[in-house]
């Protein structure tokens, strides 16, 4: 991420080139900045700063719950799948008819 001091300082630097003559284009290239990233940082006339930090990321409504969590550590830690892979713990809960989580969610969870 680029700060917002380095943004209003390369910015000014690309608007100087550009006063002096230079195309918009080739003065963003050589400041190794895409046109496309120099609009976007002068929105309006003005340098905007970096949004990412402050985005809001929703949870999904697909992940798991605390209670779904605790039961896969749960099961994964009994005797009898304490050292097999979550592949063949999904597997064998899937022969026994029980489905906790897909087999990817007992990986992220065990991580």
């Amino acid at each position: 991420m680029t700060s917002l001091s380095e943004r209003q300082h390369v910015v000014s630097l690309i608007q100087a080139a550009h006063r002096q003559g230079a195309r918009l284009a080739r003065a963003c290239e050589e400041a190794g900045l895409a046109l496309r990233s120099y609009r976007r940082w002068l929105k309006d006339g003005v340098v905007q700063a970096d949004k990412r930090p402050t985005a809001v990321r929703p949870k999904p409504a697909n992940s798991l719950s605390q209670e779904e969590r605790e039961l896969i550590l749960t099961v994964c830690n009994r005797a009898e799948y304490a050292n097999l892979p979550p592949c063949q713990i999904v597997a064998d809960l899937l022969d026994k008819g029980a489905y906790i989580a897909s087999e990817a969610s007992f990986y992220r969870t065990l991580r």
